[in-house]
């Protein structure tokens, strides 16, 4: 295409804090931070709209020079895996903008010139072609994020934001460390690509592996360097747990879909009994966790971690069941997580509290917001006819298939978050409206409605028609997994034929 439509997607929300950085009204950055959101979210649904399923080849793909003589490009392209995470990022970037309308009062301008450049830059972690360019935007986003944190959040902000910075960077370093092995291994190039085609011997596999997993286990975040999560979704104001819950996670569960398998398939084929016993001990213990809390927010949060252990169980069970189910569960998460915390956020907002006992018997005066609310549980439980329920089963279907105690295991988890979120909405919504505190709060607001109702159409949509999510992606599905089968098959051919 002659129009640059990937770059146009990261770089608008970057134009935006331009020109916020020129405005001294709080309505008129408001309004203007909203604009260029809704321009970033058409753009990436134009993307979509010409985004063609069934190839598996990279699309919209842009690359020129950039420090010629490392061999670093600007590179950009997505696929079926990628594309879907632009739109995600996009969506949940506009609804924060909306989330912090009224929440956010002081340094406003500030506030949304550090959401615009997060979003952004987590933009362009999902579309980058070139590792190093990959890294800039890994890295550089978690300056807005610590800033998010550490200006606008609760009253132990400032620790949380330490926290968050400090377990991120450290798992960066190795990061760091194996983007350079790679370089020189991989033929001193940092093409995504080419290197993906490299063929490395099981030892330096091994050694970048482990270098990888452990910047990609603390984004997910995965136990035992989980710890940093239910801290910073405490302390980040509403918007700030949204691009965390709904788009960062993300990233390092992205990160194992576009190199941890397909770079090195013998060390992920190798480390993937670990990855499965980490994975079942987060979804059953952080649920565990989940239901002995009192504070709604850090429930949530460490659901969180047990919902992106189905996505790390599915990704390395290495089949197409496992990978869709694994892809598809990110996207849900996404939604339904973002929405949950913006439910804790509406009544914060009203009540600027988030302890459960505060709460009871809502549905006698807020029965919109209920309605929401439940839409949102049931999906978090994984009830059918949601999208929670598609990836849950298509990861637990997958890990069956690579691990029958990983899946039995791995299935109490449904149990379990169904106590600990059917007990949450039973002491916030139901029951009688007791408290004086809760007598006078009103129901959703129009600009509340605008913002949750279409997450409850999403919701409900992609768990009655799935379709679309994995019509996207079933070609680089169908490639990675594939590609996968064929390196692990070659590699016991040649243990054979040495025999």
């Amino acid at each position: 295409m002659s129009i640059p439509l990937l770059s146009l997607i990261v770089f608008v929300p970057v134009a935006g804090a331009a020109v916020l950085v020129f405005m001294r009204s709080d309505d008129a950055v408001r309004w203007t931070a909203l604009g260029f959101g809704i321009v970033d979210l058409a753009l990436c649904i134009v993307m979509l709209a010409g985004f063609d399923t069934t190839t598996h080849e990279m699309q919209f793909v842009e690359s020129r020079p950039w420090v010629a003589a490392l061999g670093i490009a600007y590179a950009l392209g997505v696929d079926g895996i990628s594309a879907l995470f632009l739109f995600l990022t996009a969506l949940l970037g506009l609804i924060s903008v909306l989330a912090s309308w009224v929440a956010i009062d002081r340094k406003v301008k500030e506030f949304m010139v550090s959401l615009l450049v997060m979003q952004a830059l987590m933009l362009g972690v999902f579309c980058a072609l070139d590792l190093f360019l990959f890294y800039v935007f890994w890295e550089a986003m978690l300056i807005p994020m610590y800033l998010i944190i550490g200006v606008w959040g609760g009253e132990g902000r400032v620790y949380a934001a330490f926290k968050f910075f400090l377990y991120t960077l450290a798992g960066s370093i190795l990061f760091l460390i194996g983007v350079i092995v790679l370089y020189f291994q991989g033929g001193e190039t940092f093409d995504i690509l080419a290197l993906t085609a490299q063929d490395l011997p099981f030892g330096v596999q091994s050694w970048l592996f482990f270098a990888f997993l452990v910047a990609f286990a603390v984004k997910v975040p995965m136990v035992p360097v989980h710890t940093w999560l239910p801290d910073a979704h405490v302390q980040a104001p509403t918007a700030g747990s949204i691009i965390l819950a709904g788009v960062l996670l993300k990233m390092g569960a992205y990160g194992f879909l576009r190199f941890s398998l397909p770079m090195f398939p013998l060390a992920s084929d190798f480390f993937a009994p670990f990855v499965f016993t980490l994975s079942v001990i987060a979804i059953i213990y952080t649920s565990l966790v989940a239901m002995m809390q009192t504070d709604i927010k850090k429930l949530i949060a460490y659901s969180s971690v047990a919902h992106m252990g189905y996505v790390t169980m599915g990704t390395f069970a290495a089949n197409v069941q496992g990978v869709q189910g694994a892809i598809f569960q990110m996207l849900s998460h996404g939604i339904v997580s973002g929405a949950l915390f913006l439910c804790v956020g509406v009544v914060y907002d009203r009540l600027h509290t988030r302890e459960i006992a505060a709460y009871g018997g809502l549905v006698n005066n807020m029965p919109k917001y209920a309605v929401a609310f439940m839409v949102f549980t049931m999906a978090n439980v994984g009830l059918p006819g949601t999208s929670g329920f598609v990836g849950e089963v298509l990861t637990l279907v997958g890990a069956f298939r690579a691990n029958t105690w990983v899946a039995l295991f791995a299935t109490s988890g449904v149990i379990l978050s169904a106590a600990y979120a059917l007990w949450l909405y039973r002491r916030v919504i139901f029951g009688a409206l007791e408290k004086e505190s809760l007598k006078a709060l009103l129901d959703l607001s129009p600009r509340e409605k605008l913002i949750l109702y279409p997450l409850v159409i999403l919701t409900i949509f992609f768990g009655v028609y799935p379709a679309p999510v994995f019509d996207a992606t079933a070609a680089s599905v169908d490639l990675l997994v594939n590609n996968y089968a064929a390196a692990l098959q070659a590699a016991q051919d040649v243990a054979l034929s040495v025999q």
